[in-house]
């Protein structure tokens, strides 16, 4: 057995060049790789999921738990996600029915059956809740879930009103990690994105915050905004750095869909955002300044300042662990099955006030499933483990995407090893558009061996 690399092009391997962190690929097409899943009718959605969730075996598997709070004051322009504009009426309604929720999902024998190690609130802006309901949210869970003793319960937001009394309410509703969407410290960056604040202002809340050292408090910045030069992405680097947050994630802007920046930028109101090429200046920038200043990285595009930031829900609803989704426009995945919630938020609050189910889609995951997230986790992390690839068929997973591995090290994306693939600096780039074409590579196997079964049968038949 055996990938037929004459299924795959340029598309999967690249293309061989002196710069492939610049040029290696066109660009960079999703944040995230995906891999096969069939669409679950739905009339059978409901049943399925009772018929998973009833299962009260002790669980060996890592599990999550994510809850969405799917308000925003204001839209960035970069955003293809925005949901609904906060009210006080709309997020108290809403969080009264994420209370019931929270209280029947746990209520579950599968919820119950084995502990949660990582607790993620996102958004949305979950720091529209006010503080008493972010209090009330954390202990909410604290009672009602089982979790590790580590457990890493993180709440996200912006700075803009995060006050004092908020962040001493959510540390005694539990959480004990806070990542906030930065994006970029610049001023006129800012304003372009529609966030909140000043410079200054955000310098000033993220250091206050860190110098309390009472959690974790982890920054993201986007690289590649509209007015982000290089120098002004340095000085972004530089103020993480005097800020004292405890972790960074570098994330490259990947917009679509009907985000109000492309919009703007074809009206001429502000100036196109970076291309491949500036942005992958800007991750070797990046990825230079955290190794100039020992900052240990954790992934691709995460790098902690002390061993107390582990970046543990990222990292495990990459891998094996299973998700579970509460909230409107939740997304998670149990049991082979991925799980998706109403995203309108009159849709899901009349299905809680019902008593009806809150998933609007369900999915299938492919037989390849356990190898997909592995391979997610690996690339993620830079290094493809041998011994981390479940086995296909019987056959080493990393044997049969060798060939695969070695076109990308004559391309300088990785180095192959006895039983690693280390990524390069510029497969760290490209590294969720190899880990899609790995996939897909893999789903070759998976059609051939379909393939040949149906011609076994027609020769049986026959």
């Amino acid at each position: 057995m055996k990938i037929d690399l004459n299924q795959l092009d340029d598309s999967h391997f690249g293309t061989s060049t002196p710069d492939p962190l610049r040029y290696a690929f066109v660009k960079k097409h999703s944040a995230h790789a995906g891999g096969m899943s069939m669409p679950v009718s739905q009339q059978d959605k409901e049943s399925i999921f009772q018929s998973i969730t009833s299962v009260n075996e002790q669980r060996t598997k890592s599990r999550c738990l994510y809850i969405h709070i799917p308000f925003c004051r204001v839209r960035c322009t970069f955003c293809n996600f925005f949901q609904n504009a906060a009210s006080r009426q709309l997020v108290d309604d809403y969080f009264q029915a994420l209370l019931t929720e929270i209280k029947q999902k746990a209520s579950l024998p599968w919820t119950q059956a084995g502990r949660f190690n990582a607790v993620y609130i996102g958004g949305g802006t979950p720091t529209d809740l006010s503080p008493v309901q972010i209090e009330q949210l954390g202990k909410a869970i604290r009672e009602n879930f089982p979790l590790t003793t580590d457990c890493e319960m993180t709440l996200e937001g912006r700075t803009n009103r995060f006050s004092d009394e908020m962040f001493e309410r959510a540390l005694e509703g539990g959480f004990n990690r806070f990542s906030f969407g930065v994006q970029s410290f610049d001023t006129k960056v800012r304003r372009s994105a529609k966030r909140l604040d000043d410079r200054e202002v955000v310098l000033e809340r993220v250091a206050a915050l860190s110098a309390r050292d009472e959690a974790p408090i982890v920054i993201d910045l986007l690289y590649g905004l509209p007015y982000q030069t290089l120098d002004v992405f340095e000085q972004d680097l530089i103020d993480f750095l005097d800020t004292g947050a405890h972790g960074v994630d570098l994330y490259q802007l990947v917009i679509g869909g009907d985000a109000p920046m492309l919009n703007m930028v074809e009206k001429g109101r502000i100036p196109s955002p970076a291309s491949t090429v500036d942005k992958a200046s800007m991750y070797e920038l990046g990825s230079a300044f955290m190794a100039k200043h020992h900052i240990k990285q954790l992934s691709v595009n995460h790098w902690a300042r002390s061993n107390r930031e582990r970046s543990q829900y990222n990292s495990l609803a990459k891998t094996y662990a299973e998700v579970l989704p509460i909230g409107c426009g939740a997304g998670g995945n149990i049991g082979g099955y991925g799980v998706m919630h109403h995203r309108s938020l009159d849709t899901y609050m009349s299905a809680m006030q019902k008593g009806e189910s809150t998933i609007a889609m369900m999915m299938k995951q492919g037989p390849l499933q356990e190898i997909e997230s592995a391979i997610k986790a690996g690339f993620d992390s830079g290094i493809i483990r041998r011994s981390q690839l479940p086995q296909f068929q019987g056959h080493d997973t990393f044997d049969l995407l060798k060939p695969v591995f070695e076109v990308w090290q004559r391309n300088q994306l990785v180095e192959v090893q006895e039983d690693y693939l280390v990524l390069t600096l510029a497969g760290s780039f490209w590294a969720v558009t190899l880990a899609q074409a790995a996939i897909q590579a893999m789903n070759t196997l998976v059609k051939s061996t379909a393939n040949n079964k149906s011609m076994g049968h027609h020769r049986l038949a026959g």
